[in-house]
């Protein structure tokens, strides 16, 4: 008998995801998703400053803290083609991959992990033999049996209170669980030793930008003034007791997802190899390329590159023009917007429109017309295709590219599962993706830091130009669009500017190519691709869609919306 799953709200998330499953039995026939709250950002910046945008963008999310807010610079940067100075672009790559690092480690303990770790099974363990088996797959030195029997004990007076705290609500004794109470153990130390190193490498920002979260940015460069004297300018400038901060924290950064995340990911992977044979999503994959070396100009020196992979096929890859109006386009068919040219039509986020058009069900409701619109994300779509983006699309885009450190790391990685490349098209591929280019991020931020302090000691203090500061000197029409590759994927903001003013703004993020809904043709997002036909080991329970969900690290509140009941704005902020 066929019936509706109705998986409300996703937790371990940013925001608010919707996932309704149709069933037949325990089999996913068909997943929709749906984005159930809405922002309006994109309204809020028109008419003002260019240059203010990205403290405005920025607030898209507390969790994405930095990418928008440079997405919204480098599209100012494009737009008036502003280069900004070496030391600026080094600045940026060390902060984006930062957030990758600290990103993508508490997304797996902290949002991922507990799908696959049996907390509860954890005071069972044998803390002897959960030493030994820490010890065999890693030589980080919190490894002693007394370490392990502690945290067993705290984990103990969780549960014997009655408050499982951190832990409460999760599905603990469900059947799907694989780990022995060991690697249970293990995990559950390694969720907690997580907390406490996340504060330590968040100062990166800090110094930098000044705070975590939404560091300070600027158009044309970054705020931090370098100085190398100890003079009065030094108490407010980055000087070398900074940068020399710096460099302890990317060693913590080294030794946590070297001795710990890699290490806990290939194991944790190794006790669940079925799912790398389920979850794949819509099989295309992209990225907008980021990390420069000559400039953010030059995409020729990304370290990430740029480009489409299609239908699995690595060795056919195809370039992407974010300006051309044929290629990346935003569909609302079956979403809560309309457009002037109707909701069929395809906008290019040049011509972009924001206008709020509610179709749905009066909530509360059971569940949702998925026959028409259900969603407040949009459909955005390349050359008519949904793609997906993210560290999978990264990861194989560098494989293909030949890119050598990623071609090792994911090599071996797979020879130790004895796994297929093929693997990676599946829910553990992306987890196990997101682990490999971590520890390729925490290793390319050495070079980067080293680069800077050359410049540095070169006697290059430069980390901004007023060139074009002035907006007299500016064109009367410019646009342009800035793009990264966030943690979570291909993100890109486009941006006209008018006399001086911003006319018009749009940004898609990653979780709208991911968690967007169906479009007119009847094209699945990645989502809901990757969602069809996962069986349920128990349907009042379903792990397997927090699995395949989470495994995209969704972040809705990036990918919707800002408006109140009757679709007015509901702030208007004025700077005087």
């Amino acid at each position: 008998m066929s019936t509706r799953l109705v998986v409300d709200p996703v937790t371990r998330i940013e925001g608010h995801l919707r996932i309704e499953a149709q069933m037949d039995g325990n089999l996913i026939q068909s997943a929709y998703s749906s984005g159930t709250m809405v922002r309006g950002i994109e309204l809020i910046v028109r008419d003002r400053d260019p240059r203010d945008a990205w403290a405005f963008v920025q607030r898209i999310c507390g969790v994405c803290t930095l990418v928008h807010g440079l997405a919204g610079v480098r599209a100012v940067e494009d737009a008036l083609k502003y280069p900004i100075p070496p030391n600026a672009e080094l600045i940026r790559n060390l902060m984006v991959a930062a957030q990758y690092v600290h990103d993508h480690v508490m997304h797996f303990y902290h949002l991922h992990a507990l799908d696959w770790v049996d907390v509860v099974s954890a005071l069972s363990a044998d803390p002897k033999a959960t030493s030994e088996l820490a010890q065999s797959i890693s030589r980080y030195p919190k490894s002693s049996p007394g370490y392990f029997s502690d945290v067993q004990q705290k984990l103990k007076g969780f549960v014997e209170s009655g408050q499982l705290g951190i832990f409460a609500n999760g599905y603990w004794g469900h059947p799907a669980y694989k780990l022995p109470p060991e690697a249970n153990l293990m995990a559950v130390a390694h969720y907690l030793e997580a907390l406490a190193w996340q504060r330590e490498v968040a100062q990166l920002h800090a110094i930098f930008g000044g705070k975590n979260p939404h560091p300070n940015l600027v158009v044309g460069g970054v705020p931090c003034a370098i100085s190398i004297d100890s003079g009065s300018q030094a108490g407010t400038a980055l000087d070398m007791a900074g940068l020399e901060r710096v460099r302890s924290l990317i060693a913590e950064m080294h030794a946590f997802v070297e001795q710990v995340y890699l290490p806990d990911t290939v194991a944790i992977a190794g006790f669940y190899k079925d799912w790398f044979q389920q979850g794949e999503g819509v099989g295309n994959f992209m990225c907008y390329g980021d990390f420069p070396a000559k400039g953010f100009g030059d995409s020729g020196s990304y370290m990430v590159p740029g480009g489409v992979i299609l239908d699995r096929n690595l060795a056919d890859l195809h370039e992407v023009d974010l300006n051309a109006e044929d290629e990346i386009q935003e569909f609302v068919s079956r979403s809560w917007y309309d457009y002037d040219a109707g909701r069929n039509a395809g906008l290019h986020p040049y011509s972009g429109e924001t206008e709020f058009k509610y179709t749905g069900p009066e909530p509360p409701y059971q569940q949702l017309d998925v026959g028409n619109q259900y969603s407040w994300l949009k459909s955005p779509r390349w050359r008519g295709r949904p793609v997906e983006v993210g560290p999978l699309a990264r990861v194989l885009m560098l494989y293909a590219t030949g890119h050598t450190r990623t071609k090792e790391l994911t090599d071996g990685m797979l020879a130790s599962l004895d796994l297929p490349l093929d693997a990676l098209y599946s829910t553990m591929g992306r987890t196990a993706a997101r682990a490999l280019e971590t520890q390729v991020m925490v290793e390319a931020m050495d070079g980067w830091y080293d680069q800077l302090l050359a410049n540095i000691r070169g006697g290059d203090l430069r980390t901004f130009n007023e060139t074009f500061w002035d907006p007299s000197t500016w064109p009367s029409k410019a646009k342009g669009v800035g793009h990264l590759e966030a943690p979570r994927g291909a993100l890109g903001h486009w941006i006209v500017i008018e006399d001086g003013r911003t006319a018009n703004y749009q940004a898609v993020v990653p979780s709208t190519w991911n968690a967007g809904p169906r479009d007119a043709s009847g094209q699945l997002g990645p989502y809901e691709a990757a969602l069809e036909g996962h069986a349920l080991a128990d349907v009042d329970r379903p792990i397997e869609i927090l699995r395949t969900v989470h495994s995209f690290d969704p972040c809705i509140a990036c990918a919707v919306h800002l408006t109140d009941p009757d679709g007015e704005e509901v702030l208007k902020v004025r700077v005087c």
